[in-house]
């Protein structure tokens, strides 16, 4: 392993996938506004809490996705399931895919435990480095 690329990213496609703890679709996305809206201390997706107001998702937070040195795209439970047949892990979560093989690279712990959308970009930059 090159010392420089710890996570190997130079050799084969590269992706980040950020998985929320929510299903996909219309009516699940609106009872899950709905939710970190009204009441915010029950709602199991922090991830979702942390990126997300009620206009879509945090224009600081889509700038600093943007800017990472590795593309990322947002799945829901349900996507992980149907795209990588992963449903025993607890989310929400962050993965790194480089070519076939994917690996959890941050956390339902850890992306609980931060408190602030600055906590996650945080989390994010030293999982990556």
């Amino acid at each position: 392993m090159d010392p420089h690329d710890p996570l190997n990213m130079t050799s084969g496609m590269q992706e980040l996938i950020f998985v929320y703890n929510a299903n996909a679709g219309l009516l699940n996305v609106l009872r899950d506004a709905v939710h970190r809206v009204v009441s915010p201390s029950t709602y199991p997706c922090r991830l979702c809490a942390l990126t997300y107001s009620l206009e879509g998702m945090r224009k600081n937070w889509r700038r600093f996705v943007e800017r990472l040195e590795i593309p990322a795209r947002f799945l829901h439970k349900d996507e992980l399931m149907a795209e990588f047949g992963i449903d025993d892990v607890l989310l929400p979560a962050v993965f790194l895919r480089i070519g076939d093989s994917i690996r959890e690279l941050i956390t339902a712990d850890e992306i609980n435990a931060c408190r602030t959308l600055e906590d996650l970009k945080r989390s994010v930059e030293e999982a990556l480095w």
